[in-house]
């Protein structure tokens, strides 16, 4: 039982850290710039890759997949937690891979992000750790 509700907490956490992720990238000015002018030169170059969009466009798209990216991740998580726990304590290798890809946000959220996410990820992490601990390898 303790196992299901860490997953279920760990899975939310996720999903509203990617809801709220994705809200304030298209329905809010929280990832615009500080400085006008980055945001006007960001709008106006393309990347080296391609020029084909703007580095502004791009800086949007890797916003709102990284929010489906984690929604995701809380969705199947949640599932399988919520409706199919029996899955995941004949197969723990499906917690230890949610285990994996917390502490992959984790490493980015300690080099690259702030104290919000941060903590959310860490939580979260924790959560899906002693689940996989207390199911088994």
């Amino acid at each position: 039982m303790l196992e299901q509700i860490l997953l279920v907490t760990g899975a939310a956490i996720f999903g509203l850290l990617g809801t709220l992720h994705l809200l304030y990238t298209f329905f809010t000015n929280k990832f615009d710039t500080r400085n006008p002018a980055v945001g006007e030169a960001m709008r106006a170059t393309s990347p080296v890759l391609t020029g084909h969009t703007t580095v502004w466009k791009a800086w949007i798209g890797f916003n709102g997949s990284h929010s489906l990216g984690a929604m995701m991740f809380s969705a199947v998580y949640l599932l399988l937690a919520i409706g199919h726990m029996d899955w995941l304590r004949v197969a723990p290798v499906f917690v230890w891979l949610a285990v994996v890809n917390c502490l992959a946000y984790l490493v980015l959220a300690i080099k690259y992000w702030f104290r919000i996410p941060l903590t959310g990820i860490a939580i979260s992490t924790v959560c899906f750790l002693i689940a996989a601990l207390r199911l088994g390898v």
